[in-house]
């Protein structure tokens, strides 16, 4: 499969759609949502702009290292904002300790969950799960 970007809608602030498959992905995921947040009026705050970035950023890599590819979608509504990210991995998140020595990760969780306001995980599609990360607007 190919990195593709797939725009549901091209109307501003419209929910907007991607699948990526690559590690080259990671960066399309973050740029579409940048795109996605330049679109809202009212316009985010910064602050939120970045961090829904990050989480987009963290969630789009471990549904890629866990399940080999993954969708991402993006929608805002009066109140907040989600990222909801889908991948075939079977497996929940689970907090670990981080690794400080060695680089051996352990952090995105925890940052995603001090980020957002809500944080679900679900089953589906298939045997995989879907990650609805909600943050304020």
């Amino acid at each position: 499969m190919n990195d593709t970007m797939i725009t549901v809608t091209s109307t501003p602030g419209a929910p907007t759609v991607m699948r990526g498959d690559s590690t080259g992905s990671i960066q399309m995921a973050r740029e579409a949502a940048r795109g996605f947040t330049d679109s809202l009026t009212p316009p985010l705050g910064p602050d939120v702009a970045d961090a829904l970035i990050l989480v987009v950023s963290e969630l789009t890599t471990n549904a890629l290292r866990h399940g080999g590819r993954y969708t991402l979608e993006l929608s805002a509504g009066p109140d907040t904002v989600t990222a909801a990210v889908s991948d075939p991995g079977p497996a929940h998140p689970r907090e670990r300790t981080p690794g400080l020595n060695g680089g051996s990760g352990g952090f995105g969780w925890h940052m995603v969950r001090r980020l957002t306001t809500h944080l679900t995980t679900t089953p589906g599609p298939g045997t995989g799960k879907t990650i609805r990360a909600r943050l304020p607007r």
